[in-house]
Order: C-alpha cells, then structure tokens, then sequence
C-alpha cells in the first residue's frame, strides 16, 4: 500500500505524521518504506536517526514519483510519502499513485475552508482514478480543549471526506523529537500523552495494520 501524507499547504505537521506512521508501521512488524518527497528533506534525516531499519528514499521530482513509488510497493508492505507543502505538481504525482491519503488539517474554521482549495489535486486524482485514493482528514496541531464545532464539521463533510476522530494536540513534545532523532515513544514519561495520542490515531486509521501483526516488534522506550 501507498500512503501519501497530502496537503498542498505547509506547516500543518506532515513530516510528524509521515515519520510517526513509518515508524508505527514498523514496530507492528510491517516491511516500510519512507519515501521523501519535499525538498526540505526533513522526514528522511528524521526517520534515519530514529529507526535506522526503516528505508528511507528521497524522489525529487514528479517524473520520478511516478516512475519509482510502484515498484518501491512491490518491495515493501507499505510506502509513506512525505509530500511538499507547495508543488502542486509533486502533490499530483503523489496522489496518482497513491492507495490512501492521508490529510492534515489544522483545526480552525479558517483552515478547514482552506481545505477545500487544497484538496483540488486530491479530487482530480480521484476523478481519474474512479475514486481512488481514499482520504481521511486528520486534525493536527490542536489546543488541548479544542471542541470540533458544527461549522467545522459540516465543512469537512461537505468535502465528502471522512474526519478522524483522534486529533494530534499541539504539544511541544513533537518539536522536540526530530532535534533529538526519536519518535514520540521513546522519549519517555513526558512524552506519554503524545505517545498514545498516535497510537489511537493509527489504530483509527489503519486498523487492518494494527490487527493483521498485532504482536509486532518490542518497542524500545526512553528512561527519560
């Protein structure tokens, strides 16, 4: 399966999702790969200091998206695309081939409007592709007492695309952890919230990951 991590717009914690995920795929004992499709770059430095094992690739063009992201799913259980936050070009090759989408969206009024913009390129892939790929809205960077209003969500749903129901709260703890290249879960008690926060969110999401090597490999956890 390939995951995109889609959003034409920046800033709304895509490279913590990508990260998180390639990493939770793999401790459910999974064969993942991470393929880094932003020019930044960050999720791949990220995911080489954090879990080693995992093989992360960079593809710098939408040429060689569309080339290389089939035959690196033939290798692998699951590909998690990291996309940029502008090159709508980029964001299109991604979702040409991708099976899932998964869409971050700050929670505010404003963003959620926003969406509808930002999920153009989503459609058109899902236009030429008969419906394919599926998408789920994921919030992210929410206030700890955040309330999902009716506004919010008949914005979401006018988008015809499922809303998740785990947030990911706006916490320092997942600024802190690509500086100290970890994942959330294995920093320690103070990041025990965030920790689960991503676990209930990727069991949501993708329960068929969780269920199908629900053994998985022995998680390593930090003393801090």
């Amino acid at each position: 399966m390939i995951i995109t991590i889609a959003n034409s717009k920046g800033g709304v914690g895509k490279s913590t999702l990508a990260v998180h995920l390639a990493a939770w795929l793999h401790e459910q004992g999974h064969n993942v790969t991470l393929a880094d499709c932003d020019t930044q770059q960050s999720s791949s430095e990220w995911i080489r200091e954090a879990l080693p094992e995992v093989k992360a690739v960079r593809l710098g063009n939408p040429n060689e998206i569309l080339n290389e992201l089939p035959a690196l799913a033939t290798e692998t259980d699951y590909v998690i695309a990291d996309g940029p936050g502008s090159n709508t070009e980029t964001s299109r090759a991604l979702l040409l081939r991708a099976d899932f989408a998964i869409v971050p969206c700050k929670a505010s009024m404003l963003e959620v409007r926003a969406l509808a913009k930002a999920t153009e390129v989503l459609r058109q892939a899902q236009d030429i592709r008969g419906g394919i790929p599926k998408a789920v809205i994921v919030l992210s960077m929410v206030g700890k007492n955040y309330r999902l209003t009716k506004d919010m969500k008949d914005a979401a749903a006018a988008l015809n695309l499922p809303l998740a129901h785990t947030a990911m709260t706006l916490r320092q703890i997942y600024a802190d952890a690509p500086g100290q290249g970890e994942v959330v879960w294995r920093l320690g008690s103070r990041a025990a919230e965030a920790a689960a926060e991503v676990e209930h969110l990727f069991r949501e999401i993708l329960p068929e990951a969780y269920q199908s090597k629900s053994g998985g490999r022995k998680r390593k956890t930090g003393t801090q």
